[in-house]
């Protein structure tokens, strides 16, 4: 979320400042008096959030009673003041919010495509929803609804004629393995460059950790070619410069000399060198049954879970200079999570695709 805009009084007069200093002194009324000293502190350049920390007081008070004093002066210190701004009803409430959830398009604006604070309020005042409203109000009323500032997402529809089928095959995998052997996904992770990656960590507040912005590329990048054993739940891997078909069957022939013996059931995605004629032929002489995932369904791939903790934990917040350091990184992760390995089970118990017996033709 990003960080509120600042609020301060406008310029108080040398009068204005003495009567703000004189009613902070003498005044009576702790609601009058509070609020004076707000705006005197707001008047000397203190934030809102020094004010708040001062005043022990909630950020949205401190900005109610500087946003009143802007508009009107003296008489909003007043605790009895009656020139306050009109209440908001909850059916109105209800309307902006509505509104603040359609596009300008719909409103037949063609000069920008997304609401700002500042332009949904003039929206809402030109079409008589509210006759004045601030941004600041506006805010609140869109944040109790639980209206909040979110990125765009994308939907990849699928084309795959047979994505429920080939859908369910891998669930009926991950519910039942088979007897006659165990489940194995398998995937690529990368490309590994050799460059400074954002991450979290704690810090002193206001004290980001750094790194270098800028970085070349001349080792070149790497790829780790990994598959997750669903009977354990360790992950094994190898990192190599390609992941051509060759790089790809040479870790199948890894995994199937691990388990002589016992057929093994390989979850994979569409990409071609899985698919490779060499591929699969060696698979079908060698007991192993590639299982291959609907089109644009990768996220039905378990390894991708462990991808996602894995770059999260051993390559967020680092700044590897060799390829060396880098594997070695992600080598000892890889160790630690192994020794804390359990058996993969309940995928997705709860979830909507579960219940799915047609793709969905939009996003949710």
């Amino acid at each position: 979320m990003g960080r509120r805009p600042s609020v301060f009084v406008r310029p108080v007069s040398m009068d204005e400042g003495h009567r703000l200093q004189r009613i902070s002194r003498t005044a009576k009324d702790p609601v009058r008096l509070r609020r004076a000293i707000v705006v005197l502190m707001s008047a000397q350049g203190q934030s809102v959030k020094d004010i708040t920390s001062l005043m022990q007081v909630s950020e949205d008070y401190v900005r109610d009673v500087i946003h009143a004093f802007n508009e009107r002066g003296f008489d909003a210190l007043d605790p009895k003041w009656s020139g306050g701004r009109p209440t908001i009803s909850e059916r109105v409430r209800e309307h902006i919010r509505l509104i603040a959830r359609t596009s300008p398009a719909d409103w037949n604006i063609a000069a920008f495509s997304t609401w700002s604070l500042a332009k949904l309020a003039g929206h809402l005042v030109t079409w008589g929803v509210v006759p004045g409203i601030s941004r600041e109000t506006l805010r609140r009323i869109l944040r109790e609804g639980k209206i909040s500032w979110q990125t765009t997402t994308t939907w990849k529809a699928s084309s795959d004629p047979d994505f429920i089928a080939k859908m369910h095959r891998v669930l009926a995998l991950y519910d039942t393995p088979p007897a006659d052997g165990r489940v194995i996904c398998v995937d690529e992770f990368g490309p590994l460059n050799l460059m400074p990656r954002k991450g979290k960590a704690w810090r002193p507040a206001a004290r980001p950790r750094r790194l270098r912005a800028t970085y070349n590329r001349y080792s070149g990048v790497m790829y780790m070619l990994a598959a997750l054993d669903l009977t354990t739940g360790k992950v094994y891997y190898r990192i190599r410069r390609r992941k051509r078909w060759r790089e790809f069957l040479g870790l199948l022939k890894s995994l199937r000399s691990r388990w002589p013996g016992e057929k093994l059931y390989v979850v994979v995605d569409n990409f071609s060198p899985h698919k490779h004629a060499e591929v699969r032929i060696w698979a079908a002489a060698n007991d192993m049954e590639l299982v291959f995932l609907p089109t644009y369904g990768s996220w039905l791939n378990w390894i991708e879970s462990e991808f996602a903790a894995l770059r999260y934990f051993a390559l967020n917040g680092t700044d590897h200079r060799t390829h060396a350091e880098q594997n070695a990184a992600i080598g000892a992760y890889i160790r630690w999570r192994n020794a804390r390995a359990e058996p993969k089970t309940n995928f997705a118990p709860d979830s909507p695709i579960r219940q799915w017996t047609k793709y969905p033709a939009k996003a949710a």
